[in-house]
């Protein structure tokens, strides 16, 4: 009969799949709406399990903290203004709206209040693009424009940890670790490379599939793998496709 094949086994939701809860400090998020200006001071810069980018703890009184995403040049011991008479500088808290055209920001709310959900990855930054009359427009790092409400909040600069992608793991054991404390699948193994127990491609003399590796959208669980529903494979298509738009012009 088989064994469960891996894609089941991650359908079924268990443990080693979720992220991980184990670890984390709080939410990274903005403190509630307000609309005087508050001045925070950075009392210490973390590090979250699962997380790229450091966090800031703001100490809003005596007994409430708050931690977001720290901005690059953030120390220990600076201030940080949060409201709408908050000066336009880098690390503080403003609305949109309050913000010139042109400027670098990150961990953008997409709604008012939720205290930021866009641009929160290290050495994230968008640009706010420009005022319009149905919101500010923002480019984001992919170089999609989105418009978003003009009373929803951003701070001013560059996420910290910016070139951390550039080191090299040099072991997989560095990698390991990583991917651990997301409670990502690692090492990823191709079917091809399994057993024939394991994986309707695995198994054969040489790597390769046995069969074809499109598979209908409705195919039975077990045998739902490869090209789930392709409407076409390989460079074939996309030559053919290219030829017929040349013979169309």
């Amino acid at each position: 009969m088989g064994k469960r094949i891996l894609v089941q086994h991650r359908g079924r939701g268990g443990a080693q799949y979720r992220a991980p809860q184990k670890g984390k400090i709080a939410p990274a998020r903005y403190p509630d709406l307000s609309e005087k200006t508050t001045k925070c001071e950075v009392v210490d810069i973390v590090h979250e399990r699962g997380r790229d980018a450091p966090l800031s703890k703001l100490r809003i009184s005596q007994d409430n903290f708050a931690f977001i995403p720290a901005i690059t040049g953030t120390v220990v011991g600076s201030f940080v203004e949060i409201g709408d008479n908050a000066s336009f500088k880098e690390g503080n808290i403003l609305r949109l709206k309050d913000i010139p055209e042109g400027s670098t920001i990150c961990n953008i709310e997409m709604n008012q209040g939720d205290g930021g959900k866009l641009v929160k990855s290290s050495g994230g930054s968008a640009l706010l693009f420009s005022h319009t009359t149905n919101g500010a427009l923002v480019k984001l790092p992919s170089g999609r424009n989105i418009t978003i409400n003009n009373n929803c909040r951003a701070s001013i600069g560059r996420i910290a940890g910016w070139g951390r992608a550039e080191k090299p793991f040099l072991k997989a054991g560095n990698r390991y670790y990583l991917m651990k404390s997301k409670n990502k699948l690692y090492p990823r193994v191709r079917g091809v490379a399994m057993a024939a127990v394991h994986h309707p491609f695995g198994g054969g003399r040489h790597q390769h599939s046995l069969k074809p590796t499109t598979t209908n959208r409705n195919a039975p669980p077990g045998r739902k793998v490869g090209l789930i529903a392709a409407k076409r494979t390989g460079l074939g298509g996309r030559r053919n496709a290219k030829a017929k738009i040349q013979v169309d012009r």
